[in-house]
């Protein structure tokens, strides 16, 4: 019914909740590939239908909205005062954006980078539904306005990356929020939350077990570091208490001496690798080149490392540590040094090594 070529997906709808037949909708156009992630083109927009979506008329080009491309849009209408929309909308000089009369003409209002940062993986605004003036952004903090969009407040929620958000139609006060921890409720309007540590929600990417008797299992937890659990209890549950984080972190392998199952090494992205001794509960960095980026091209870094690195420990002479990059990296003393015992192992385009994002963040 709303179709914008191969390139564009719709990513956000809501409905008017007095007028179900009035519906708002945006669309994406974006292409991911192992070295880029276009986010923007002709296929990005906002529409609206007043039909249940039999038909749909496109409002990105109406007054007050930033200049074509868009990326990716967020959209939400208020439940208090039907004709205001609320547009979060990633372009050249994107914002959010109000209508108050059903998308016909646009305000701009806040401009606070931190509510569009990495749209990719965000980009939701939220209205309050009894209140016209208050309106929610996830990222990778919880925003709030009270304003209709002009200013954002931070709200404090127990777990970062933030996703989704439910405001009771009835009751706003009452409001669940997910993010990369779990799931969190408010009954008091974002002022108090429950705990992320009663449900077992976490992501692990790897898992492997080391060799003593009981044994414990060790996993690579999103959001967290290396976590390190026992197979068993001393006494009935496996609680809490008994679980330490060991460095590393979440996209990582993990690799345990097979001489010693206390010492403990634990990789993440770019190339982030640590030492773990269990009997001091003491951890250290041990990558190969001691930096890390963020935001810029890979031809800015020394070494180039991919998102889940393989970690390995010789089961011949546990004394030989190796990691692999672009080049395969050998240790003999724990980290402390490192040998580069391969050539580039890449095709090494510099056309591929360039700052990610297009068109656009």
């Amino acid at each position: 019914m709303l179709y914008r070529g191969e390139e564009a997906g719709a990513i956000d709808i809501v409905l008017d909740p007095t007028n179900p037949r009035i519906v708002y909708a945006t669309t994406w156009e974006a292409r991911r590939g192992p070295h880029y992630l276009n986010s923007g083109g002709p296929g990005s927009g906002i529409w609206k239908s007043t039909d249940g979506g039999d038909s749909w008329t496109e409002l990105s080009r109406n007054k007050g909205l930033p200049l074509l491309p868009f990326g990716k849009v967020g959209i939400a209408v208020s439940g208090a005062r039907p004709e205001r929309v609320f547009a979060l909308v990633e372009a050249k000089n994107g914002a959010v954006f109000r209508s108050d009369d059903g998308g016909a003409t646009w305000q701009r209002l806040s401009e606070d980078r931190n509510l569009r940062q990495r749209a990719w993986y965000y980009h939701h605004i939220y209205a309050d539904p009894h209140d016209a003036e208050t309106v929610w952004v996830l990222n990778v903090d919880a925003w709030r306005s009270t304003d209709a969009g002009a200013t954002f407040q931070q709200v404090e929620i127990p777990h970062g990356d933030n996703h989704d958000l439910w405001l009771d139609p009835k009751d706003p006060l009452r409001m669940i929020e997910a993010n990369d921890g779990g799931a969190t409720v408010s009954l008091d309007g974002g002022r108090t939350w429950s705990s992320i540590y009663n449900q077992p929600t976490s992501e692990f990417y790897h898992v492997t077990t080391d060799d003593r008797v009981p044994y414990r299992v060790y996993g690579a937890q999103q959001d967290n570091t290396t976590m390190v659990v026992p197979s068993r209890a001393r006494l009935s549950a496996i609680t809490h208490a008994e679980v330490d984080e060991i460095g590393g972190g979440e996209s990582g392998y993990i690799a345990i001496r097979p001489d010693d199952p206390d010492i403990v090494y634990s990789g993440s992205f770019q190339g982030f690798l640590t030492r773990y001794d269990h009997r001091l509960g003491v951890q250290r960095n041990v990558m190969v080149w001691p930096e890390m980026s963020s935001g810029e091209g890979a031809e800015s870094v020394k070494y180039r490392f991919q998102w889940t690195s393989p970690i390995h420990l010789s089961p011949h002479d546990p004394d030989e540590l190796i990691t692999c990059g672009n080049h395969v990296f050998r240790s003999r003393d724990e980290g402390v040094t490192w040998d580069v015992i391969s050539p580039d192992l890449t095709r090494n385009d510099p056309s591929r090594l360039r700052a990610s994002g297009g068109e656009i963040t």
